[in-house]
C-alpha cells in the first residue's frame, strides 16, 4: 500500500517564494506602522468615524488602511496621526 506523504508549508516559506527580503521588509514597515495607528487610535478612545472628523479621512479610507486592503500616502498618515497626538519618526532599520 502506498501512502501519500502531504508536505505542508508556511506562509513564511512560500513568502520568500514569492516576494524579495525588501518586499518582506517593507510590508512588515506597513503593518506595525498601521498597528501603531490603531493602537493610538484606541488609546485615545477614538472610533473610525470620530477620527473621520477629526482629520478630514473618511471613515472608508481609515478602515481600509488599518485592515491593510490600501497603502495610504504619507500626507494621509499624518493627518490621522495629528489628531491622535502622534508622528512618524525616522530611525535606524532593525
Amino acid at each position: 500500500m502506498v501512502k501519500n506523504k502531504i508536505k505542508l508549508t508556511t506562509w513564511e516559506d512560500v513568502e520568500k517564494d514569492i516576494y524579495t527580503p525588501e518586499e518582506i521588509r517593507e510590508s512588515d514597515l506597513r503593518a506595525a506602522l498601521m498597528s501603531e495607528l490603531i493602537k493610538a487610535r484606541k488609546e485615545k478612545g477614538i472610533t473610525q468615524k470620530e477620527l473621520e472628523k477629526l482629520s478630514s479621512i473618511t471613515q472608508p479610507v481609515i478602515a481600509r488602511m488599518e485592515t491593510g486592503k490600501t497603502s495610504p500616502q504619507i500626507d494621509t498618515v499624518l493627518k490621522l496621526l495629528m489628531p491622535l497626538g502622534k508622528t512618524l519618526k525616522i530611525v535606524e532599520v532593525e
